[in-house]
C-alpha cells in the first residue's frame, strides 16, 4: 500500500508529468502541484521528458553521469517545503545567507540540493535518521568564503 507520504517512484513521476500538462494547459492546479509547477518552470531542459509518456519507464543511472531529472525535481520540493516550515530549524536563515552570498537564488537551491540528497545518502548508508545538524552545517559550508 502505498499513501501520499510514501509513493512509488511510478506515482512520483506520474505526478510529475501531470503536473506539467495541467500547467501547460493552464489547468487549475491545487496542493502540491503549485510549487511543483513553479519548479518545472525553472527546468525547460525538462519539459520535452515531462511530456513524454516513455519517460515513466526511463533509468538514469550514475554511470550515465546525468541527474534523474524526476529526482532533481522530487529533492527541489522536499527543499520548498523545508524551507515553507523552516525544518529542520534553521534552513531558512541557512539558505538565505547562502542566496545573498551567491547571489543566484536557482544556484543556492541547487546547492541545497546536493546537501540534501547527500545527507539522505549518508542516512541510508547508516541505517538511521538524517543528521539535520550536518545537513545545516554542510549548507553554510557550501557558499563561497565559508
Amino acid at each position: 500500500m502505498t499513501t501520499m507520504f510514501n509513493p512509488s517512484r511510478d506515482q512520483v513521476r506520474q505526478f510529475f508529468c501531470d503536473t506539467y500538462r495541467k500547467w501547460r494547459e493552464g489547468a487549475v492546479l491545487s496542493g502540491a502541484e503549485v510549487p511543483a509547477a513553479d519548479i518545472i518552470a525553472l527546468h525547460p531542459e525538462y519539459h520535452a521528458l515531462l511530456a513524454d509518456p516513455d519517460a515513466l519507464g526511463r533509468e538514469w543511472t550514475p554511470e550515465q553521469g546525468a541527474m534523474n531529472p524526476f529526482l532533481h525535481l522530487s529533492l527541489h520540493l522536499a527543499v520548498a517545503e523545508q524551507l515553507s516550515i523552516d525544518q529542520p530549524r534553521g534552513i531558512r536563515a541557512a539558505y538565505d545567507g547562502l542566496r545573498r552570498r551567491l547571489d543566484d537564488e536557482h544556484d543556492a537551491l541547487h546547492r541545497l540540493l546536493e546537501c540534501l540528497g547527500e545527507a539522505v545518502w549518508k542516512a541510508q548508508r547508516n541505517g538511521g535518521a538524517m543528521d539535520a545538524e550536518g545537513y545545516l552545517e554542510a549548507i553554510r559550508r557550501s557558499a563561497p568564503g565559508a
